[in-house]
């Protein structure tokens, strides 16, 4: 308990230290960019991403891995854009998606506890096959035209904060209740504790009487889930759906969760952490922008977060460790 608190708050704490770092550097250096305007932009531009690394915190807290949610979200965008291309209804096509999404989850957490196969193999497997199906649905991108999602992707709330003016998309809220009702549920329910108590040590939750396999068939249902509601919010943030649309999307979602405390090997973290996750890499990108540098210079930075946060909570693990021996 005591490293599991330590780790986990240490961790949180520094993330979130570090994004109002970044935003107040950033503020001093640049124009406009301590605005709330630019702190609304954030979540109207990762609100997807949000969606996405809640639920692979389920999954990583267990120490599980799925790297199959990109493909699942771009499942959900192409065959989304399809099915309304051909004039289905949108309240069939959002309920249809996302239970298809929901399915493909649970069938990888099937596979990978009755088959006893490694989630990086069953995950690999199914993210082949859902970009595979991508392709199979259309090569090339398909435009939402449909009143509907268009209606749902427009929708803001508009603030006038001093001189300038700030919009939030109604889709921003879509994440934060997911966040909040994540957060619930890890933290005040019966199945939260029990992914935490799995992911802390497997042989113990055994023995406490969890139905382990279980845990993990639902924690990656509960990824599929979100890997496709992330998919309806991208296709309301892009009003089409493409083949190819967020290739990479599901390191994204792992480093969000890592930068915001979560470790890899399971039993630590949280979703509130993830979410500041994503809003740091947003923040980074955010700079890069403004100094007009090149997008890659993103992907060095983070790369170099990840490395600095899993030597800090290796270090905060092994002291831990001794005071409890």
């Amino acid at each position: 308990m005591m490293k599991k608190l330590t780790i986990g708050n240490v961790s949180l704490l520094i993330a979130i230290c570090l994004f109002i770092a970044m935003f107040v550097g950033g503020s001093i250096k640049y124009d406009r960019f301590g605005s709330v305007s630019t702190i609304f932009n954030l979540f109207n531009d990762n609100a997807y991403l949000i969606i996405v690394a809640t639920g692979m915190t389920f999954v990583l807290l267990t120490g599980g891995i799925d790297i199959s949610v990109a493909s699942n979200l771009a499942f959900t965008c192409v065959l989304s854009a399809f099915l309304l291309d051909k004039r289905w209804s949108a309240l069939v096509v959002i309920p249809l998606v996302l239970f298809i999404g929901t399915f493909a989850g649970f069938l990888m957490g099937y596979c990978i506890q009755v088959f006893k196969i490694q989630p990086f193999i069953i995950t690999l497997a199914g993210l082949f096959f859902l970009r595979g199906m991508c392709a199979v649905v259309s090569t090339v991108s398909i435009p939402i035209n449909n009143a509907f999602y268009k209606s749902l992707a427009l929708s803001k709330i508009s603030f006038q904060i001093g001189g300038s003016r700030a919009k939030l998309y109604y889709y921003v809220f879509i994440a934060l209740a997911v966040v909040l009702i994540a957060w619930f549920v890890l933290k005040y329910t019966k199945f939260g504790r029990y992914v935490y108590a799995v992911g802390s040590n497997e042989v113990s939750a055994e023995l406490m009487g969890i139905d382990v396999k279980k845990v993990k068939i639902a924690v990656y249902a509960i990824s599929g889930f979100s890997a496709s509601l992330g998919g309806f919010v991208f296709s309301l943030y892009t009003l089409a759906g493409y083949s190819l649309q967020n290739m990479g999307l599901e390191l994204d979602a792992i480093s969000s969760a890592v930068i915001g405390g979560t470790l890899l090997t399971g039993g630590v973290g949280t979703v509130i952490g993830s979410m500041f996750g994503v809003l740091i890499q947003g923040i980074i990108q955010t700079i890069v922008t403004y100094q007009n540098l090149n997008t890659w210079w993103t992907k060095v930075t983070i790369a170099a977060l990840l490395c600095f946060f899993i030597v800090i909570q290796r270090i905060i693990a092994i002291r831990a460790e001794k005071k409890k021996a």
